[in-house]
């Protein structure tokens, strides 16, 4: 088993180890700021022995009665005669519109400190502004305007991500 450890690790071992990290965030065992700093050495490890350091101090999967989270229901199978766009048993697959629940939470976790930050800069300013009698530039736009726009590639990136993940199911 030695030798497992020098091996090189795959994209979906990579994966793997963010879906621990992440359960591992929603179960409380790991804080924002570690999760952070985890989920980048996952993503820059290249051998077994480098993803297994970043989750040796976390416990294993939970047995479902203990776990805190809900499991997901398998994907219900698809029959190979019926028609394209149809699920399980023909029954017809809803299509565009409506993001996955997975995608909206995570654009939400981006999202929310921008939120907040703004939440905070943009009272202050109208504050300062009603106080002086005079409005002399918007200021928190010097931070929120590059931060959003940094937000907003990275999230129209996720959405890309989880479409060209649906079309590469859907082939399957």
């Amino acid at each position: 088993m030695d030798g497992h450890r020098e091996m090189r690790a795959a994209d979906r071992d990579r994966e793997a180890t963010a879906e621990r990290l992440r359960v591992a965030l929603e179960e409380g065992r790991l804080g924002l700021h570690e999760y952070d700093e985890r989920l980048a050495r996952a993503y820059a490890a290249r051998t077994y022995g480098e993803l297994d350091e970043v989750v040796a101090d976390l416990p294993g999967v939970a047995p479902v009665e203990r776990s805190a989270l809900a499991p997901t229901p398998p994907p219900a199978p698809v029959d190979p005669a019926a028609p394209a766009g149809a699920g399980a048993a023909g029954t017809p697959v809803k299509s565009g519109g409506s993001e996955a629940p997975e995608t909206r939470s995570r654009l939400l976790w981006i999202w929310m400190p921008w939120l907040r930050v703004a939440a905070i800069l943009v009272p202050i300013w109208l504050i300062s502004a009603v106080a002086s009698g005079h409005v002399a530039g918007v200021w928190p736009l010097w931070v929120l305007g590059p931060w959003g726009g940094l937000v907003l590639m990275q999230s129209v990136g996720l959405i890309g991500v989880d479409h060209g993940r649906k079309r590469r199911d859907r082939r399957r």
